[in-house]
């Protein structure tokens, strides 16, 4: 038997195991595969400040944090969402104390270092936007090291958003297409929606059809606002470190009792349920 067989008998019996994981997980929540989210965007908010209602030094917060991140991950993966973007560390962030950032520095090199065997085992495809190029060598090193070995994975998608800013990647996204009407490729008049977003980190990535935001703050902060235009919100007043899969669920489930319109009607149109603040749902129309 080749390598390459091998490898492919790998990949079957790991997509098979997966694809029992997410059934048995579906039928627990009452949910078919075709009600799930492609793509589910994360405002992952409230590290510091369940710290401090600990009496905690901020760090702890993030470092708990990090303990959400990886059973989300882990769960969006075992139901096979497409891709899971996570609002790590956004390009406001750098006004925060050198040490604080230099800290979240080092807690993301860790997790790149201590997760890499588990996004592989996993078949998870590593990806990054945002100013990268802008980040510390060491964490350069390790995303791209992450993002290499993972490029033919063919699972869901995990990206970081990182030393993010929408209104910067839209700023970018101009200056792209600036660039292409200087160098002739590009009149002004065929500017249109699909030029745009053809010019942002995300041209090659699916909307996002569900943001989930915790620490119960209803504000988008800066973050995909382009990209999640028809988006369905999902809030909860926990905050982040105390975000488990239950939590993930619920938003599932919310999720499936919408109706996504896209500014058009239906005929008929369910009651649907949808999160307050305090995680707790409460009947609305969308």
């Amino acid at each position: 038997m080749t390598a390459n067989s091998t490898k492919e008998r790998t990949m079957e019996q790991r997509s098979g195991a997966v694809c029992d994981a997410r059934d048995a997980i579906l039928q627990k929540l009452g949910l078919r595969p075709e009600q799930l989210p492609r793509h589910v965007a994360v405002i992952m908010d409230g590290n510091g400040r369940w710290a401090r209602r600990r009496s905690l030094p901020r760090i702890e917060g993030h470092r708990r944090g990090v303990r959400s991140v990886r059973a989300v991950v882990e769960e969006c993966a075992r139901l096979r969402l497409e891709q899971l973007t996570l609002y790590c560390f956004s390009s406001e962030n750098w006004k925060r104390p050198r040490e604080e950032q230099d800290l979240l520095m080092d807690l993301l090199v860790q997790y790149l270092i201590s997760e890499r065997d588990e996004i592989m085992r996993q078949n998870i495809r590593f990806r990054t936007i945002g100013r990268i190029q802008e980040l510390p060598r060491r964490v350069q090193r390790e995303i791209a090291c992450t993002t290499t070995l993972s490029r033919d994975n063919t699972g869901m998608t995990l990206c970081l958003a990182l030393n993010y800013g929408s209104r910067c990647e839209i700023v970018d996204a101009v200056r792209r297409i600036a660039g292409q009407i200087r160098a002739g490729q590009l009149e002004p008049a065929q500017i249109d929606e699909a030029t745009v977003a053809a010019n942002l980190y995300t041209a090659d990535m699916p909307d996002p059809d569900l943001v989930i935001r915790t620490a119960g703050e209803m504000r988008l902060s800066n973050y995909l606002l382009w990209q999640i235009s028809y988006a369905e919100l999902w809030v909860t007043r926990d905050c982040w470190p105390d975000f488990g899969i239950e939590h993930l669920h619920r938003a599932l489930i919310d999720y499936a009792g919408r109706t996504r319109r896209y500014g058009g009607l239906v005929e008929e149109e369910p009651v649907a349920a949808s999160a307050t603040p305090s995680g707790e749902t409460a009947e609305t129309g969308h």
